[in-house]
């Protein structure tokens, strides 16, 4: 149960209610509930919203990418609703079950990206410039801005979600 109380769907202003359905519809959201207790502070959550849909409509580094980052953070986050969560079909059970920057299943890309997560997430003090030049090598400035914005919203997002207990039981 939700240690704050869930604005009820009906409830929720106008514009944020469509941001929710949108995210529903498109799977940027797997679960109304976060969306929900965020809702006592209505513009806040459609900003936060907001940027989440950017990267997941508009976002420059590719979509599998992206949820196997998100799926590592959750694991470091302990955020079950994040685990249990997909938000894109190229990520495998399989894949899950060996999520790691080590696994050889994942492309360099993908190992870079994940290690680039894993500290974030859980070592943030041991990214310094050599960690920057492995990410310029397979990404671009663009990109590793994306990533680095992603990994704050999926960090703080699940930390967020699991603190509040914001979820479905």
């Amino acid at each position: 149960m939700a240690r704050i109380p869930p604005v009820p769907l009906d409830e929720l202003p106008p514009a944020l209610a469509d941001a929710v359905a949108k995210g529903l519809a498109n799977r940027m959201l797997s679960s109304p509930v976060p969306v929900q207790v965020w809702a006592h502070r209505p513009d806040i959550a459609q900003a936060w919203l907001a940027a989440l849909e950017t990267m997941h409509l508009h976002g420059v580094l590719d979509a599998r990418l992206r949820e196997l980052v998100r799926l590592r953070i959750a694991a470091i986050t302990t955020c079950k609703a994040c685990q249990v969560a997909r938000k894109n079909d190229d990520v495998s059970e399989e894949d899950i079950s060996c999520l790691g920057s080590d696994d050889p299943r994942f492309s360099p890309t993908e190992q870079v990206a994940l290690r680039y997560a894993e500290l974030f997430a859980g070592d943030y003090l041991s990214i310094d410039y050599s960690i920057f030049k492995r990410l310029g090598e397979h990404f671009t400035a663009a990109e590793i801005v994306e990533l680095n914005m992603f990994c704050a919203l999926m960090l703080a997002g699940g930390r967020m979600t699991y603190v509040q207990q914001a979820y479905e039981e």
